[in-house]
Parts: structure tokens; sequence; C-alpha cells
């Protein structure tokens, strides 16, 4: 099975199948994301784990598809990477937290799908690489936009420009990745956030989430007037009398 998606009560958990080949993308993987933020909405999920079957998280595409490729008309191409990219809109537009829990490493797409998370949890020595210029390609995924949000930009031209690998060690150093973990225990600090997000209060994470997005596209007086709206409507919702009632009783809220 290429991936699967279970279903585990507050929470969605997308397992990268196609360990045969390290994880590389697949339709049903891509069905899988979209399916997931879809429910989200549908369900009020409080977060998605997205992790693998096997030993890596994800080696991006499958060249032996890209290859096929090669002979298909520039629109059909477009098409192609449109696909993935549709994946990561669904990503960036979902209202939980989606919590990647990294083992081995994260090549080309899937450093993409990685980045594109919210929280990243890796297993030390875990390796994320941009790797399509090894293949004589470029990166998709919104990989260079996240990269330039993340780290400086002479790392972000040695990892496109020569597919240099950086550990996990090194991710953590620069706040990329969230948690530093020992081998195979990065599925359960990834549970372990979901547990938090899923005591916390959904729509106002919901709202800070779409703020901070936000950021990164406006101008001070633009994001000024968006959290303006944003707490506005926070201070008048059932959240905030439960979270501020708690507060002053000195007690844990209560935001089921």
């Amino acid at each position: 099975m290429s991936a699967r998606l279970e279903d585990a009560g507050d929470r969605l958990i997308i397992w990268n199948g196609n360990t045969d080949k390290r994880g590389a993308l697949s339709p049903e993987l891509y069905e899988c994301i979209m399916k997931a933020c879809e429910m989200a909405s549908e369900r009020r999920l409080r977060s998605i784990v997205l992790t693998s079957e096997g030993p890596f998280f994800c080696a991006g595409g499958d060249l032996t598809q890209l290859i096929k490729s090669q002979g298909m008309p520039a629109d059909q191409r477009a098409a192609r990477i449109d696909s993935l990219h549709d994946v990561i809109r669904a990503m960036r537009a979902c209202p939980v937290p989606i919590i990647a829990a990294v083992e081995g490493g994260a090549a080309g797409a899937g450093l993409s799908i990685a980045l594109s998370c919210d929280v990243v949890v890796a297993a030390k020595g875990a390796k994320f690489v941009a790797s399509y210029v090894k293949a004589g390609l470029v990166p998709d995924g919104g990989l260079t936009a996240h990269l330039a949000r993340s780290v400086p930009r002479q790392l972000a031209m040695e990892m496109c420009m020569l597919a240099q690998p950086v550990l996990a060690e090194r991710m953590y150093d620069l706040a990329v990745v969230n948690a530093l973990t020992e081998v195979g225990d990065a599925m359960d600090v990834a549970r372990q956030y979901a547990d938090r997000f899923g005591a916390g209060p959904r729509d106002a994470q919901a709202a800070i989430r779409k703020m901070v997005a936000a950021a990164y596209d406006t101008t001070e007086a633009e994001q000024l007037d968006h959290e303006r709206d944003a707490m506005g409507h926070a201070t008048g919702a059932p959240e905030a009398a439960e979270g501020i009632a708690a507060f002053l009783e000195k007690r844990s809220p209560n935001y089921s």
C-alpha cells in the first residue's frame, strides 16, 4: 500500500508507504493528504500527523515516473507538477496544524512536503536533501519559498544548487526542526505534539495558523488589521470565556 489514512480520534495520521522506494511520492499519498485536509474542516479535528511506514520519510518524486514525463507536452508536464502543488496548497490552507515525523530523511519533493508542515519532528541523523539538481531538475512544491524563509540564503543555495545534505541536528539548530529525537522515536514525539494541540483552543489555533501564514506576504499595517479583526472575534468567543475563567480560577481550561 502506497499510503493510508488512520483515524485516531481528534487527529488523523497519514502513513506514507511505498517502502521499497524509500517512501517516494505516489497518487495515493496525494489523495490521503488532500482527504485529511478536507476532513479537518468537516470534523473539527485538532491535528494531522504525517509520517512513513518505513525507515525513510519521503524520497520525493519517483524517477521512473519522471522519465515518462519527458515525452509529454509541456502543458501535461505542468499539470503533473500542479498535482503536487495542489497538495501543498491544501496543507497550507488546512485549519489544523500538521506535524511531520521524519525518520531517515526527506529528499526532493519529500523535503517540500516536510517543510510545508507546521511542526517538524526529526530523528537524529535524518538527512534533509534538496536532491533535484542531481537529476538536472529544479525544486518544486514550494521548496525555494520554504528554504528562503527558513535558512540563510547561502545555505539555501548550497542545498538547492549542490544537493548538499543537511543533518537534522543542524536543521534543529536553525529552528527548522522543532524537536530532535533518538532514532525510532520521531512518531512518539509527534504524538505528544498532537496531544498538546488537542488540549488547546482549536478555533484560536486555527486563527493563529492563518495569521502567521499571512504575515509572510503582508505589510505590517495589513497584519495589524488582521490581528485586530482576529482578536476582536476571539475576545467574544466561547474559547476566550473558558480560557480567561480558567486563568482567574487557577485551573486548567477545558477546550473540548
